[in-house]
């Protein structure tokens, strides 16, 4: 009986393996510019921490998250996001004696929603996190590093920018709104109206064609920012300003997880045919206390490689793949012992070789080479390992030319002048 894999749980094979790791190398190198360090945590968390963390009436908790009790009967979820198991190794481990810190991490997801083109139940997420900077500098650095980024994989999506307020202004802010979509309630859709009652500025971030014009109309929460919020977004803006970072305000930019207050940002791009989020995120200076730890600023933001690797291949950027330089070719049970002989030498040197272990006919192990993408091919028989010289072909030209097999190492890895 043949079984499939999981729905929305997709394999990456090695042929696309190569989109992936270069979206990776250049996050780890424009990271580590920036002080950044990898943190790795489980991707199975105590359920409460997503309760209490991401927010008991969020989409995520409420209808996306994979739950279950192991054998202990404790309750667990596969984690739906980076953040929240980010700050719980932050806490747990006494981070905070180190004064602040700069984390970023890389893995799957998972959240049990509709599977759909570039979004899976699971995804994979880069993302970064800074702890104990309260200043704006940290907002800006962090926008303009996302950017960076994205320039160097030849990507220039659109930045959004929007402060969502903190306990002193966005309370008496959700209470307004909430009263205004009440009364409209009746041209709203059923989800509007459901997080009208329990997440209200979710209900800004709705995507439904007909609740557009109804909430293009909505209370601002840009218009009654307090004091301190409205310093830091324009501190935030000046920054940026200063960087030459090109960016849109947008007042309905409210990112959908309860944590985040002030700024929130988020980087979209319209070359998958509809404007959509590819990365963001925001600050979220009350987390690390609502888990437990001490009062602890913290700004980060999480970016989709699924999304990502579906934008690279629509700007028709090409997947980046190892070939060998050298691919081994026996032409009988002598040139074969001698070939993994060879082998086992360029590799020690550091030159990729490859061969077929399976030995035959010349013409199929020729047809191997050209499909691995090898640059060169070695033909080795008993005469060849006898008399010490072989044929080295360039696979591109066709060109044979003689090769010493004591002279390989020399020849792919020359001694530096």
């Amino acid at each position: 009986m043949k079984i499939n894999g999981v729905k929305g749980m997709n394999d990456i094979l090695p042929a696309a393996v190569g989109r992936w790791q270069e979206i990776e190398q250049v996050a780890r190198e424009v990271f580590a510019l920036h002080g950044y360090r990898e943190v790795r945590t489980p991707v199975v968390e105590p359920y409460a921490l997503y309760a209490r963390g991401v927010g008991e009436a969020t989409d995520i908790v409420t209808k996306e998250m994979y739950v279950f009790e192991d054998k202990g009967e404790e309750k667990l979820a596969l984690r739906p996001e980076g953040t929240a198991g980010t700050v719980r190794a932050y806490i747990e481990h006494g981070a905070h004696v180190e004064g602040p810190q700069k984390w970023f991490y890389v893995g799957p997801m998972f959240r049990r929603e509709r599977p759909q083109k570039g979004r899976y139940r699971q995804f994979h997420q880069i993302g970064v996190e800074a702890f104990g900077i309260a200043e704006p500098d940290i907002d800006v650095e962090q926008i303009a590093m996302l950017a960076d980024l994205f320039r160097r994989l030849g990507v220039a999506p659109v930045v959004h920018v929007n402060s969502v307020g903190d306990a002193a202004c966005r309370p008496a802010y959700l209470e307004e709104l909430r009263g205004w979509l009440r009364e409209r309630a009746a041209v709203l859709c059923a989800d509007c109206r459901e997080r009208t009652e329990r997440n209200p500025l979710r209900v800004l971030d709705c995507k439904v064609p007909s609740c557009q014009p109804v909430l293009a109309e909505a209370p601002r929460l840009l218009e009654r920012l307090c004091d301190g919020c409205r310093a830091h977004f324009a501190a935030v803006r000046q920054g940026l300003d200063d960087l030459g970072v090109a960016y849109q305000v947008n007042p309905r930019l409210v990112r959908g997880l309860d944590y985040y207050v002030r700024t929130a940002y988020e980087f979209t791009s319209d070359a998958l045919g509809s404007q959509s989020a590819v990365a963001g995120g925001g600050r979220y200076d009350g987390l690390v206390e609502t888990l437990g730890g001490q009062p602890t600023p913290g700004i980060g933001f999480g970016m989709g490689e699924e999304r990502l690797a579906l934008i690279l291949e629509a700007a028709g950027r090409p997947v980046p793949r190892t070939v060998p330089e050298v691919f081994f070719v026996s032409a009988d049970d002598t040139g074969r012992r001698e070939a993994m002989r060879r082998a086992a030498e360029l590799r020690r040197a550091g030159v990729a070789c490859d061969l077929d272990a399976r030995g035959g006919k010349l013409a199929r192990q020729f047809k191997q080479a050209e499909r691995v993408g090898a640059r060169y091919a070695v033909v080795i028989g008993g005469n060849e390992a006898s008399s010490g010289q072989a044929k080295l072909k360039d696979m591109a030209t066709r060109e044979e030319a003689p090769v010493a097999l004591s002279g390989l190492v020399a020849r792919f890895r020359p001694t530096p002048a």
